[in-house]
C-alpha cells in the first residue's frame, strides 16, 4: 500500500511539472492585431484607473536592433480628450492578466487620437539587470566657463538619445499588424514632468529651455509632498503608481515623475525608456503624488509632486530606470549663506544628487538661483564668495573670489561649479563629494579697478635687498587706492630688471608668449586638488619679478637664468628632447590681494645698482 500511494504520488508530480507554467509575461511573440490589453495609471490622487490599450501592430528594430514596440490606440478616462499624457510613462497594459510592457511612446504632437508605442516587459526586464559600473567620465563634459550657451549645448549632446527612436521607416521592420512605418519613425519617448520647486522661473529660462527641447516638461511646481500626519506610507507600491526620481532636495527642489511599471519583491521598473540613458545611477526614488491631469492641444501632462524617498534608482537604460526599495542613496548636502549689503541674510540648506553629469549642472543652477532670486537680476552687482568643497580622503577645494560687472551671479557659480566638474571627470579615481558650503555677500554696487601706476620708493636699489612696491588702482568711480607690497630682490639678480604687476588674465598672457611651457598636468587627485586651489582669481593683483636672461624650455620644464656654455651644450646635444631658448627668467613670484576685481598690467624697469 505505501508503494501504491508512493507511486501515484510520483505520477501526480510528474503531471504536474509536465503542465507548461502560466508565466506573468505576454511575449511579444504572441502579440496579435486587435487584441485588446488593459492598462492601469494614476490620473488623480492615488486612485488606480484603468485604460484599454487596442493592439495595431509590431515594430521591429525600434530602439536599436531586434528591439519590439507594440504600437497601439489607447481608449478611456481623460485620453480621449487628452491624449497621451506626459507622466504616464511607465504605465504597465496586461492581455489575458498578464503584464504585456509599459505604455512608454507617444506619437509627437498635435496627434488628433492617442496612439502609442509600448515597451515590451522582457526588454525592460533584460536591460534592469545589465552589469558594468558607470564609467569615470561624464559622457559630455561642461567646458568652463560656464554659461547659459555652453549649458544648453551639453545638456543637447547629453539628451542625443532621446531623440526620434527610428531615424527613418526604412529603419523599422513591420512584423505584425498593417502599420505604416512612417508612423514609427514619430514616435518618441514620452515626456517627462520635471518639476522645479523654489525656483524663479526667469532666472532659469536657459536651463528650462533646454529640457523642454530635449523631452522633458518643466513644470514649476510645489514642493514634496509631504505624507501624511508627517509619516512615511508604508502601503505597498503597486504597478500603475506614480513614481518620482528626485535630483535635488531641500530648499530647492528638482524631480521627475512618471510611473511603476512592476513590482517584483523590492525590485521596480518603471518609465518604459530612459530618464537620461546614464546607465548605473544613484538617485533617490520618492513616492509621487498625481494632483491633476492637464489637457492640452501640444502636449498633456499630469500635475504631480514628488514625496517620500522609497528606495534608489541605481538603473537608467534604453528601455526602463529601475531601482530597489529600501533606504535612499547618499547624496550631497549644499549649504549657501547670502549676506546683503541691505543687512539680510539667509541661509539656504539642499540636497543634489550625486552624478558625474548632473552634479555640477544641479549645482550651477543652485547657486544661481539663490543669487538672482534674493538679489537684483538686472544691473550692475557685486558678489564676494568664500567656500569650500569638501573631497573625502582629500581635503577641500576653496573658493575665494570676486566678481562684478552686469551679471556676476553667472561668474560666481561657474568658479563653483567649474572645479567641481574637473574633480568628478578626473582620471585618476572616483571621488565622494561630501558636502559643499558657499558664503557670498551680495552688493548693488561695482567693485572694479584697473592698474594705474607702479613704483618703488627706493631710488637706488641692490641685490639682497628688500623694496617696497607701491601700486595705485582707480576704481570704477575714479578714486584711489593704493597697496604695497614688499619685494626681495634676490642676491644673484644682475642688471636690469622689470616689475611687472597684472591680473591674473593678462599674466597667462604674458606667459603664453614669454615663457611657452606646457600646461600643468596633474600627476594625481592630490595634485589636481592643488593646481585647483592656486587658480588664478579675479581680486588678485599678480607680482613677477622678471630679468632679460637666457633660459631655456626643455621638455617642458622652463631653466632660467642658464650661462651661456650651459646653453650651447643643451642646444647641440639635445638627444631628441624639445628645446626652446627663452629671453626671459622668472626670479620671484608675489600676490596681493586687492578687495576690487582688477584689471590691467604695468611694467617697471628697476635698474640694480651693482
Amino acid at each position: 500500500m505505501p508503494i501504491r500511494l508512493l507511486g501515484a504520488c510520483c505520477f501526480g508530480l510528474l503531471l504536474i511539472t509536465g503542465l507548461p507554467a502560466q508565466t506573468r509575461t505576454f511575449p511579444v511573440s504572441d502579440v496579435r492585431p486587435g487584441m485588446v490589453g488593459i492598462g492601469r495609471t494614476v490620473f488623480e490622487g492615488d486612485r488606480l484607473e484603468e485604460f484599454r490599450a487596442h493592439v495595431i501592430g509590431v515594430l521591429r528594430n525600434s530602439i536599436g536592433p531586434r528591439r519590439d514596440l507594440i504600437l497601439v490606440r489607447l481608449e478611456g478616462g481623460p485620453l480621449e480628450n487628452a491624449g497621451v499624457i506626459a507622466g504616464m510613462s511607465g504605465s504597465p497594459v496586461y492581455i489575458d492578466g498578464r503584464l504585456l510592457g509599459a505604455v512608454a511612446y507617444s506619437l509627437g504632437e498635435f496627434s488628433k487620437e492617442p496612439l502609442a508605442g509600448i515597451t515590451p516587459i522582457e526588454e525592460m526586464l533584460a536591460d534592469a539587470t545589465l552589469p558594468g559600473p558607470r564609467r569615470r567620465l561624464a559622457r559630455i563634459p561642461l567646458t568652463p566657463p560656464l554659461t547659459p550657451a555652453s549649458l544648453q549645448a551639453s545638456l543637447r549632446e547629453s539628451f542625443a538619445g532621446m531623440g526620434p527612436f527610428a531615424d527613418s521607416p526604412s529603419d523599422l521592420r513591420v512584423v505584425r499588424g498593417a502599420v505604416d512605418p512612417s508612423l514609427g519613425a514619430l514616435l518618441r519617448p514620452i515626456a517627462t514632468p520635471l518639476s522645479f520647486a523654489g525656483f524663479d522661473a526667469a532666472a532659469l529660462a536657459p536651463v528650462m529651455d533646454t529640457f523642454r527641447a530635449q523631452g522633458f516638461i518643466p513644470v514649476m511646481a510645489g514642493g514634496a509632498q509631504a505624507p501624511a500626519n508627517g509619516t512615511p506610507s508604508d502601503a505597498p507600491l503597486r504597478p500603475g503608481d506614480p513614481i518620482g526620481v528626485a535630483l535635488m532636495t531641500g530648499d530647492l527642489e528638482i524631480g521627475a515623475t512618471g510611473t511603476v511599471t512592476e513590482v517584483v519583491g523590492d525590485q521596480v521598473y518603471a518609465f518604459g525608456h530612459p530618464f537620461y540613458g546614464l546607465g548605473p545611477t544613484r538617485f533617490p526614488m520618492t513616492r509621487a503624488h498625481v494632483m491633476t491631469v492637464l489637457p492640452s492641444l501640444s502636449n498633456s501632462m499630469k500635475i504631480a509632486t514628488t514625496g517620500e524617498v522609497i528606495g534608489v534608482i541605481s538603473q537608467d537604460r534604453a528601455t526602463t530606470i529601475a531601482g530597489t526599495l529600501g533606504s535612499g542613496p547618499a547624496m550631497i548636502p549644499v549649504s549657501i549663506t547670502l549676506e546683503s549689503e541691505r543687512g539680510t541674510s539667509e541661509r539656504f540648506e539642499m540636497s543634489i544628487a550625486n552624478d558625474q553629469l548632473l552634479t555640477p549642472i544641479l549645482a550651477y543652477t543652485a547657486i544661481l538661483d539663490t543669487l538672482t532670486s534674493y538679489e537684483r537680476q538686472n544691473g550692475v552687482g557685486t558678489y564676494a564668495l568664500r567656500g569650500d568643497a569638501h573631497v573625502r580622503g582629500h581635503g577641500t577645494v576653496r573658493f575665494e573670489d570676486l566678481f562684478t560687472g552686469d551679471q556676476p551671479s553667472a561668474g560666481a557659480a561657474s568658479s563653483v561649479v567649474s572645479p567641481i566638474n574637473v574633480l568628478l571627470r578626473n582620471a585618476f579615481e572616483d571621488i565622494e563629494l561630501e558636502r559643499l558650503d558657499l558664503e557670498i555677500e551680495g552688493s548693488e554696487q561695482p567693485r572694479s579697478a584697473t592698474i594705474e601706476r607702479v613704483w618703488v620708493d627706493e631710488s637706488r636699489v641692490r641685490p639682497g635687498e628688500t623694496v617696497t612696491l607701491r601700486v595705485l588702482l582707480r576704481t570704477y568711480r575714479g578714486d584711489e587706492v593704493a597697496r604695497s607690497l614688499p619685494l626681495a630682490i634676490p642676491a644673484n639678480a644682475r642688471g636690469a630688471v622689470s616689475i611687472m604687476v597684472s591680473d591674473g588674465a593678462s599674466l597667462a598672457q604674458w606667459e603664453a608668449r614669454e615663457l611657452p611651457v606646457q600646461p600643468l598636468r596633474a600627476a594625481s587627485l592630490p595634485q589636481m586638488i592643488r593646481v585647483l586651489n592656486n587658480a588664478r582669481r579675479n581680486n588678485r593683483l599678480y607680482v613677477r619679478l622678471v630679468a632679460r636672461d637666457g633660459g631655456a624650455v626643455v621638455n617642458g620644464e622652463p631653466l632660467a637664468a642658464l650661462p651661456s656654455s650651459v646653453l650651447a651644450v643643451i642646444e647641440s646635444d639635445r638627444n631628441g628632447s624639445d628645446f626652446r631658448p627663452l629671453q626671459s627668467a622668472v626670479l620671484g613670484e608675489w600676490e596681493l590681494t586687492a578687495g576690487y576685481a582688477v584689471a590691467g598690467a604695468r611694467t617697471l624697469a628697476l635698474p640694480l645698482d651693482e
